[in-house]
């Protein structure tokens, strides 16, 4: 009897999904539970595992095509297990024996794991789908298309020696053939479609200034080999940036809140999303009630989190609720950008590389590790004057990070 693989249950608000990769193929033997198939989502990645101990019959959805809630994605033939014969010497004398049949129970229902990811803002493979089956990606593209011209286009004003022939006519080109169209996965459309509804639907605008980062870098030297032993994680500098952020939105409630058609809605709670890059595109984890932590709370907390994030471990309920995020392009280098809302929340600071630079101290010019922040803020709702204090409030417990502990 064929057992059939359907796409599970992925969440209240997921409806579809795209099939990323096949673990295996027609013919294979898979163990119970045995991740078979990658699905994408416009969240996160999952895996379906084998909901028996059988062989791969058929494969009937391919790789990047787009599947619905409990479509069947391929069929399986269960295989039972060999009989196991137990026999005492008495019985082997007698020429009898008790045999204990093994069978798999209870894997009627597809268990979701996610998958490896990467996100982060990119959005990989083990095992190579099934080659006899077509797939949709790559293809080469073997041609340009001309340009289309009605019958007087063709011929009205146009002369043997127009310039008008030579940019209409159609001429190959040295880069046809040489390009790879691959489809957008579902989380990179997702990405793009919800980058382009912010811009579009939000009044973005940015605020910079700088911080000086001594004070937190000599903090963390001082104490780092203590902090590691008791709590068993390096004192990195994004636990510093969260409580500094908690802090601000305390101070500047509009920063947490978020407009829901007429009505501004303020959160009384601090659920921090940290944007996290992987290899299919960024995604951005919630740290839930971050005011409640410590500081290696914060730190074990982050760590879990991005390592389920580039594993694909990512679950729903990691990436939803978030009320204000931060993201850090100087661990790829960056000096400075302009971050995009994460809706529907009304702000995001984006933080960047630590480089020392001259700046002029008590009328004297020092060498200090210095930062650049941005801010940037939805103005339908934050004032300017609020979003600059805002981030003013950040510099000074970043420069002063006493403060953080002393909770001022």
């Amino acid at each position: 009897m064929a057992i059939e693989i359907r796409v599970p249950t992925l969440g209240e608000s997921i409806t579809e999904a795209t099939v990323g990769k096949w673990y295996k193929k027609a013919g294979d033997h898979v163990e119970a539970d045995e991740p078979i198939v990658e699905l994408e989502t416009d969240k996160v990645s999952i895996e379906v595992p084998s909901p028996v101990n059988g062989t791969i019959s058929d494969i009937m959805a391919d790789q990047g095509e787009d599947v619905k809630i409990g479509a069947i994605l391929g069929l399986m033939t269960e295989v039972t297990a060999p009989a196991v014969t137990a026999a005492t010497d008495t019985d082997q004398q007698k020429g009898q024996a008790s045999v204990t049949s093994l069978t798999n129970t209870g894997h009627n229902q597809s268990l979701i794991q996610p998958t490896a990811q990467q996100q982060i803002m990119g959005i990989s493979g083990n095992t190579a789908p099934d080659k006899q089956k077509k797939t949709k990606l790559p293809h080469r593209i073997k041609t340009v298309p001309s340009p289309q011209l009605t019958a007087t286009e063709k011929t009205d004003n146009i002369t043997p020696t127009s310039p008008l022939r030579d940019i209409l006519s159609p001429k190959p080109t040295d880069e046809s053939g040489r390009e790879t169209r691959i489809p957008m996965s579902r989380l990179r459309r997702t990405i793009a479609e919800r980058l382009q509804q912010v811009q579009q639907n939000t009044a973005m605008l940015t605020t910079f200034n700088e911080v000086d980062m001594l004070n937190i870098m000599t903090l963390r030297k001082t104490y780092k080999e203590a902090f590691l032993e008791k709590h068993g994680i390096k004192l990195g500098i994004m636990s510093f940036f969260v409580k500094a952020i908690i802090q601000a939105l305390k101070d500047y409630p509009a920063v947490n809140a978020e407009i829901d058609g007429h009505d501004m809605v303020f959160k009384d709670y601090f659920h921090i999303g940290v944007a996290v890059g992987t290899d299919k595109g960024l995604v951005v984890p919630v740290l839930k009630n971050a005011d409640t932590m410590n500081f290696d709370e914060i730190e074990k907390s982050l760590s879990r989190l991005a390592d389920k994030a580039r594993s694909g471990h990512l679950e729903i309920k990691d990436l939803q609720g978030g009320t204000f995020s931060l993201t850090n392009g100087g661990i790829y280098g960056s000096m400075m950008s302009t971050p995009i809302l994460n809706a529907p929340q009304s702000g995001i600071l984006g933080i960047h590389k630590i480089q020392d630079r001259p700046i002029a101290l008590d009328g004297q010019v020092v060498i200090r590790p210095m930062m650049y922040l941005a801010l940037t803020y939805d103005h339908r709702i934050v004032d300017g004057k609020d979003a600059v204090s805002f981030l003013v409030r950040i510099k000074e417990s970043l420069e002063n990070p006493e403060r953080l502990f002393l909770d001022l």
